[in-house]
């Protein structure tokens, strides 16, 4: 069996020297792969509405206005999706969108009140809205420094919720940034995947084991800070209790560090000062940061390329994203390697590597199967068809505001300071709907969103997301013919058809069908004297349907 460590000497070499691809091409060499590897009929490529719905979502975590749905459908020019792209890329929205998903990815709903949330949106808002290199900010995550106020934020990496546990960073930092999940590596060396060893899971603890939180007396900041490290960890299996095996820092696959040990009253660079422990001179958790996000540490470039595929694609190419080892091997091992060799090449340009991916025909594909194909013979793997994916929390609740007409007020409304929303006294009735924006994703979150510490990869559709969609006093509300709001542009608009149009190019951001024209218009017809509620009803369905929740 060819282990990682192997895969990663055999590799390191040629795939570091693969030259940058020109905008465009590697695009161009994904379609290529993908096509080589797949068995049967690809699916054609989407229709302009299906690809102006699903980028919009994918780059910008939002369906698109009704003047832009027209404006898209209606252009002639053959390059419009790539414009386009463009044009969303640069859209202050992508960096909400990415800030939102990589929140989702790095904390797993986890909330922690030590580090502000507002801090973390700033930081990583900053960070993706400058494009700045996907290895400086995970640098930045894992040093963590709390007097820096540009990378404050990042601090909530290790201060949310159960983060403060030494065994806890560990399992995180190798689930996120490498895609190994050496939970059960901690005890003996995992007893199914033969690449994770128990030496692993301690030598990366032993960049952690010092690391605590402290506050300053100053600022009253909570502050990442490290302790004496006294050697290396000492461990056992439980197998071979009387053996004893030692390790220093060391990353999967890498070498092992020294551990220098400094005599006492010689251990500080800096000592003690405004309630926080002195700096020592040896930091293992800084040399984790150097080592772990490096174009040197194949396991990184890759379990990033993979996450950001998923989050385009909506499957990894290594899946489970946290399985990444031999005996898991990706779908597509050739595209792997080349887009690893594109990112780290690129100077982990993620804007870079988000913009060919979703040039892409493989991106573009309708969600629709080939007249000959089955769902048995295009499974989510080959790429053959362009996968389904549930609107994450934010998605939808975004999505439906910018739907039925409420998004503007929503954003101008300020949340009362003294007040904190509350899912459970919400839906005990005890307070009323949500009037702002913070308070509506907390709600959207609390129902569509997976529980904390849960890796929210895979589309679960519950009950009571269902019941929510149907019965949500906050929608029904949305769907008031109110100033602004979209149902009262309807009912002052007298031709039927003219109002089949306008719901579903602003709903489903599509032309409806002749047949879908004629049944809004029996609808209303049959409803002529209730009008405006029934327009409102007919609003409400499309948005509660598959085709509304789904990103296709």
């Amino acid at each position: 069996m060819i282990r990682l460590s192997t895969l990663f000497l055999l590799f390191t070499v040629s795939w570091l020297f693969m030259p940058s691809s020109r905008a465009g091409e590697l695009a161009k060499r994904i379609d290529s792969i993908i096509k080589k590897q797949a068995d049967g009929e690809l699916a054609q490529v989407s229709s302009d509405a299906e690809f102006l719905r699903r980028i919009y979502l994918d780059l910008n975590g939002i369906i698109p206005t009704y003047e832009e749905t027209v404006a898209f459908l209606d252009d002639r020019d053959k390059n419009k999706r790539t414009k386009l792209i463009d044009i969303l890329l640069n859209d202050s929205r992508y960096a909400v969108r990415m800030r939102e998903a990589v929140t989702v990815m790095l904390l797993e709903r986890r909330i922690g009140t030590t580090t502000p949330v507002t801090k973390w949106n700033q930081f990583l808002e900053s960070a993706f809205s400058k494009n700045k290199p996907w290895d400086q900010v995970v640098r930045e995550i894992i040093t963590a420094d709390a007097g820096n106020e540009e990378t404050y934020g990042s601090l909530k990496f290790f201060t949310a919720t159960g983060r403060t546990v030494h065994d806890q960073m560990t399992q995180d930092v190798a689930r996120l940034f490498l895609g190994m999940n050496i939970h059960c590596a901690k005890c003996h060396d995992h007893p199914s995947v033969d690449d994770y060893k128990q030496s692993d899971y301690f030598g990366l603890l032993a960049f952690l084991n010092q690391t605590k939180t402290a506050k300053h007396t100053g600022d009253n900041k909570t502050y990442l800070v490290e302790g004496v490290s006294t050697g290396k960890l000492e461990f056992q299996s439980v197998f071979e209790p009387d053996t004893k095996h030692h390790v220093g820092p060391r990353l999967p696959g890498l070498v092992e560090n020294d551990v220098h040990v400094f005599e006492s009253g010689d251990e500080f660079e800096q000592d003690p000062k405004d309630g926080l422990p002195g700096i020592p001179k040896f930091r293992p958790r800084m040399l984790l940061a150097q080592q772990l996000a490096s174009s040197e540490n194949k396991q990184f470039v890759q379990n990033s390329v993979n996450r950001f595929w998923y989050l385009i694609m909506g499957r990894g190419l290594v899946h489970p994203l946290e399985m990444i080892h031999s005996d898991n091997p990706p779908s597509h091992p050739e595209l792997l390697e080349l887009l690893s060799a594109e990112f780290a090449n690129s100077g982990f340009d993620v804007k870079h590597l988000i913009r060919e991916i979703v040039l892409s025909d493989s991106y573009q594909r309708s969600s629709q199967l080939a007249e000959d194909e089955t769902e048995q013979s295009c499974p989510p793997e080959s790429y053959k068809v362009a996968i389904s994916k549930g609107l994450t929390p934010e998605q939808a609740a975004w999505s439906i505001m910018r739907a039925t007409g409420v998004l503007a007020e929503m954003q101008n409304a300020k949340p009362d300071p003294d007040t904190t929303f509350s899912f459970k006294d919400y839906i005990n009735d005890r307070i009323p709907a949500p009037s702002n924006l913070q308070d509506t994703m907390t709600l959207f979150v609390s129902v569509f969103g997976s529980p904390p510490g849960v890796a929210e990869v895979e589309f679960q559709p519950s009950m009571g997301q269902a019941l929510f969609l149907m019965n949500e006093k906050l929608i029904l509300e949305w769907l008031k013919p109110q100033e602004g709001r979209l149902i009262h542009k309807l009912e002052m608009i007298e031709d039927d058809a003219q109002v089949a149009k306008e719901l579903y190019v602003t709903v489903y951001s599509r032309y409806p069908t002749a047949e879908e024209v004629a049944m809004v218009e029996e609808f209303l017809q049959g409803n002529s004297q209730r009008r405006t509620d029934a327009i409102a009803e007919f609003a409400w369905a499309m948005i509660t349907s598959a085709e509304f929740r789904l990103n296709h």
